[in-house]
């Protein structure tokens, strides 16, 4: 170990290059990898503070982080890794309570983690598969989820919390310290037991890596040089559902503008968010625009729903990426469209500028009500049931395509620089505000064709299902979006343990 301490302090690198490894025939062999700076393209492991600090305790704890980010990274070069480690936690963690940090890091950490996998460790990583350790000086509780799901690791071993009552007290345990240096060391070899057993291959990117890289039978260094990440779908599982209101990697900078940008935002929210409730829909779209919120409408929407006996109104069924989707699709008509909804804060809609209408998720009830709806006017459904962040749609519910033949499919699509206007886990009632602090969103609403007679359940004979599917790979196509069979309990269970159903009464606007 000695002579590996001299080397490096000599300017020689102790350990090859992972670039240097033969993956090919690693099937079964095992492997022990460090994560910021080898698993990780980052080094630096601020970004994920800064989104559990943000999630744990808003822009106030997210600026007590940035305020002590220049003593961390002053303590790790003047005295030690752990010391800087020491700080990061305690800003990031303190008082908050563990059920929240592990939310975070179960729904919001992944989706980060994901997009900043290098492709040199990952290479090797993946290739070894009798049993793959990660050995991290970040808290274990942050970065377990990620780790076990995505990149399908077998034992994670990090820096352990200290607790009282079910809070986090900003220290770390008090036996096993940070895990840096000798104590990874000491933790490889409580994972691999006292029988002999070594890894085959050993991943890290510092010096204070070297004390369990030298237990491994080979050891290679993953260098600083910058690469490109992964991509995401080539990872042990894909991240298709995430939460989190921060929509950029936090970086300091990233964060600092965040948080000197949320008192300003706020107030062009409640701005933006009255224009939208108080002045008429034919004038909501150029008071968007003048407010900084762009809305782009692309195809021909369809006239008015006509009075004529017997005609019923026209059925939108849009893909669904915020609970603002039927307003800006009413913007884009210039006329207010009633909505469906599955489940929708008292807060949101009572600001509502349009009606909406609660499903009550009995078949029967629910398909009368829209049929009603129908005969009076044009309705707005989504029938993914949920939003979906990324460039997929779930699972088209098949009720609304048994109930009218008349159907214009509508891609919808939005842009958000810097907050997500949507949650799993938080307060719903604060989507429209996180939607309209971003300095400058944009909504592209796409009017496709109506739906031909002869791929309609009354008039073509088709059966709900397939008409239903027809309308999803339609969407997904225009959006060069992809397909899946997952529903909404699928993505509320996975971030939220529940059905995402909010329990309150109906508060029914109309104008």
């Amino acid at each position: 170990m000695e002579s590996l301490l001299a080397a490096a302090a000599a300017g020689v690198e102790p350990f090859p290059s992972v670039d240097k490894c033969d993956a090919s025939g690693r099937g079964s062999h095992a492997v022990a990898a460090d994560l910021d700076g080898t698993l990780l393209r980052s080094r630096s492991p601020f970004p994920y503070y800064a989104l559990v600090a943000f999630e744990t305790g808003g822009w106030p704890r997210l600026l007590l982080l940035l305020l002590l980010a220049p003593l961390a990274t002053l303590l790790g070069i003047a005295a030690s890794e752990a010391a800087a480690v020491r700080v990061l936690v305690f800003a990031a963690t303190a008082g908050a309570r563990v059920s929240s940090i592990e939310s975070a890091a179960q729904a919001v950490l992944p989706r980060f983690y994901a997009a900043d996998v290098h492709p040199g460790a990952w290479r090797v990583f993946s290739a070894c598969s009798r049993r793959r350790v990660v050995l991290t000086s970040t808290p274990r509780i942050m970065a377990e989820p990620f780790l076990r799901e995505c990149l399908g690791a077998d034992a994670v071993a990090g820096t352990e919390l200290a607790t009282w009552r079910g809070r986090a007290t900003g220290m770390v345990h008090t036996r096993r310290g940070v895990l840096v240096g000798r104590r990874k060391a000491e933790a490889l070899h409580e994972i691999f037991g006292e029988d002999g057993d070594v890894p085959d291959v050993g991943l890290g990117d510092r010096r204070s890596d070297y004390p369990f890289m030298c237990q491994c039978k080979e050891a290679y260094i993953v260098p600083s040089a910058p690469v490109e990440a992964v991509s995401m779908d080539q990872l042990r599982r894909q991240v298709i559902f995430h939460d989190g209101r921060l929509a950029l990697r936090p970086t300091p900078l990233a964060a600092l503008l965040t948080v000197l940008w949320c008192p300003a935002g706020f107030v062009l929210a409640c701005l933006r968010i009255a224009a939208g409730a108080l002045l008429p829909m034919p004038w909501v779209y150029y008071a968007f625009w003048a407010l900084g919120v762009r809305v782009v409408v692309k195809g021909s929407p369809p006239p008015r729903a006509g009075s004529t006996a017997g005609r019923t109104g026209v059925l939108f069924a849009c893909s669904h990426r915020t609970l603002l989707d039927p307003i800006f699709l009413s913007a884009a008509l210039g006329r207010p469209v009633a909505a469906v909804t599955y489940s929708l804060s008292r807060l949101s809609e009572m600001l509502s500028p349009i009606r909406t209408v609660r499903l009550s998720r009995n078949r029967v009830t629910d398909a009368a009500m829209i049929t009603r709806l129908l005969q009076e006017g044009d309705l707005v459904i989504c029938p993914e049931g949920t939003t979906s962040r990324e460039p997929f749609l779930l699972r088209f519910s098949a009720l609304f395509a048994e109930l009218t033949d008349e159907v214009v499919p509508v891609a919808m699509e939005s842009r958000m620089g810097m907050f997500h206007g949507t949650t799993a886990r938080g307060w719903k009632g604060m989507d429209p505000f996180y939607f309209f602090m971003n300095p400058s969103p944009v909504y592209t609403v796409t009017f496709l064709s109506k739906l031909p007679s002869e791929l309609t359940c009354s008039s073509g004979g088709r059966p709900s299902h397939e008409v239903a599917n027809y309308i999803q790979r339609l969407i997904a196509a225009t959006l060069s979006y992809q397909c899946t069979s997952l529903t909404r309990k699928d993505k509320y269970r996975a971030l939220a343990g529940n059905d995402g159903i909010v329990d309150v009464k109906p508060v029914n606007k109309a104008h």
